[in-house]
């Protein structure tokens, strides 16, 4: 594929929020580049169920580093199909972990679900999640 992680993301109407919180955080460029990276992606349902206002805030230029720290709490280096996830911690981007539990088919990061694994994509792949996983230090 020559779509990256972003065109990717960016064509997808269910990733609008995301697309645009990568804008404002200046990581376009990163997800566009070479990678590869595993992007646990969430949809603009995910962003919605968020506590009124958190996306507003973190979408205001003043709090860049803060939804830079979100954005990259998504990210982890290498490409990870669903066939090689595996259960445990993983380091992330942002360089904190996130738990990765399975039960049967069922993947969880923290306590946000795979809804839809292994979108290949030049640089990576997207795995999308059901919920917008926050950085404990956040």
């Amino acid at each position: 594929t020559a779509s990256t992680i972003v065109d990717i993301a960016a064509s997808n109407p269910s990733f609008d929020t995301l697309v645009g919180a990568v804008k404002a955080a200046g990581l376009v460029d990163v997800l566009a580049g070479e990678g590869p990276y595993t992007v646990f992606a969430p949809t603009d349902e995910a962003f919605a169920a968020l506590p009124k206002g958190t996306v507003e805030m973190l979408l205001k230029p003043e709090n860049k580093e803060k939804l830079k720290k979100v954005l990259t709490y998504h990210v982890v280096p290498g490409s990870v199909d669903s066939a090689a996830i595996k259960a445990g911690q993983v380091t992330t981007v942002a360089g904190k972990p996130v738990t990765v539990t399975m039960t049967g088919r069922q993947i969880m990061i923290n306590d946000a679900q795979v809804t839809a694994a292994d979108i290949k994509a030049s640089n990576g792949v997207i795995h999308v999640i059901d919920k917008v996983i926050l950085p404990p230090d956040l």
